[in-house]
């Protein structure tokens, strides 16, 4: 989780850098607005690629979760079923 807040800073720096740079350069505004949209779109693509690895690891962490539970659930009936025996 540690890395994940240090790509989220990365890429809010390379942003807010990027966004500065292109307010700065001597270009005309049109093209400094299609420049601002076009870093826009670029960070908002990779927030996206982001946010798309952080559901698929978690969506895995639930799947090893509910084998898990599912694993637990039957060597509970075994062992309920074996003192069920043991018992009679």
């Amino acid at each position: 989780m540690n890395s994940g807040k240090i790509v989220l800073g990365a890429l809010a720096g390379l942003a807010a850098g990027a966004a500065l740079g292109i307010l700065f350069a001597p270009d005309k505004g049109s093209k400094t607005r299609a420049k601002i949209l076009s870093k826009g779109g670029e960070c908002a693509d990779a927030m996206k690629e982001k946010c798309n690895e952080f559901v698929d690891a978690i969506t895995a962490k639930a799947d090893e979760a509910e084998q898990m539970v599912e694993k637990g659930k039957a060597k509970y009936d075994e062992v309920k079923k074996d003192v069920k025996h043991a018992t009679a």
